[in-house]
């Protein structure tokens, strides 16, 4: 057996044994659909550009000379899949807040997905996505480098490639590929939040102050309680709702929203919030009922950003994706 897999299974797919080679892309679908995530900031896109990978590889199949691994290969296909797509995409939005309404293309990540599919004995080479490295934040920041310093970003700092690596599939020098490098770290410490070291910690667990703010943020809106969401918002909390644009920034200004648009007059009716995780952050899935229904239909999904237990940042997503979060589309 190599690291990744055993060489008689890469040769039979390479030599279009199917089954082969569907056994090699269901071990490897995860990971590469997390960096084409990454490389998108897009749920769905990540989706399609993986199966796009799959495809490219499997008409390719015979180009694989075993000079890296089978799994190297398939990463230098998706990126390139990526790249692709990325050149036919507009950049974000030039709003400066470094917020997630720059980016409206961008969606969230079911924590569901992230875990590896076998435990780790069984697959040594299973990437484990740590929490810094999925956060919306992160996600922003890295949308706003060139496609191709981002590709080189995250083949070296995030997957750990060498230069050389890396610059074989850029078809390009490692001192390319450096300068690449230093220049996408000096943009992402440029637009990541100052504290960033304090929040982003590399624990897939969630904090017990993310949990009580969770359980806090469900049971206030159960209640329509604006004072209880008061006491969980820090002074400068943001609050965004791509792709639309609009940002609230600060406690006043968003509880203002709450007491209008969430449970006032102007609000859509009565809440009831179900606890999840997205790109291992604390979320709530939002499911609303009238008065001229009998169930509660999906709204939104707010992934929240917690620091100690406070929220500092709520960023609502449209409900287009409750089912890779495994969520209903209604409740009784």
């Amino acid at each position: 057996m190599r690291g990744e897999a055993g060489t008689d299974t890469v040769a039979a797919a390479v030599a279009g044994d199917r089954p082969a080679f569907d056994a090699l892309a269901a071990r490897h679908r995860r990971e590469l659909q997390v960096h084409c995530y990454r490389m998108l900031g897009s749920f769905e896109d990540a989706e399609d550009q993986v199966q796009e990978t799959l495809l490219r590889a499997w008409h390719r199949r015979a180009t694989f000379r075993g000079r890296a691994s089978y799994r190297a290969w398939l990463y230098g296909i998706a990126t390139n899949a990526c790249l692709d797509l990325l050149a036919r995409r507009p950049r974000p939005r030039p709003g400066g807040s470094g917020g997630p309404s720059e980016v409206p293309w961008l969606q969230p990540f079911p924590d569901r997905l992230l875990e590896p599919p076998a435990p780790a004995a069984e697959e040594p080479d299973a990437v484990v996505v740590e929490r810094e490295t999925i956060e919306l934040a992160f996600l922003v920041a890295l949308q706003h480098l060139p496609p191709r310093q981002r590709a080189v970003f995250l083949l070296r700092d995030v997957l750990g490639w060498s230069a050389k690596a890396t610059a074989a599939l850029a078809e390009a020098s490692e001192a390319s590929v450096n300068s690449a490098l230093q220049r996408a770290r000096a943009t992402l410490r440029a637009r990541l939040p100052g504290d960033r070291l304090e929040w982003a910690a590399p624990s897939r667990d969630p904090s017990a102050g993310e949990r009580e703010a969770l359980q806090r943020y469900v049971d206030a809106h159960a209640s329509a309680d604006v004072a209880a969401v008061a006491d969980l918002l820090r002074e400068d909390v943001r609050f965004t709702m791509p792709p639309q644009t609009q940002l609230y920034e600060g406690r006043d200004a968003l509880l203002g929203f709450f007491e209008r648009q969430v449970f006032g007059p102007e609000g859509p009716g009565e809440f009831r919030l179900l606890p999840t995780r997205a790109n291992r952050q604390p979320a709530a899935a939002n499911y609303v009922r009238t008065a001229a229904t009998s169930r509660f239909r999906a709204l939104a999904l707010d992934v929240l950003r917690v620091e100690g237990a406070q929220i500092v940042e709520i960023t609502t997503f449209e409900p287009r994706l409750f089912a890779a979060f495994g969520l209903p589309g209604s409740l009784e």
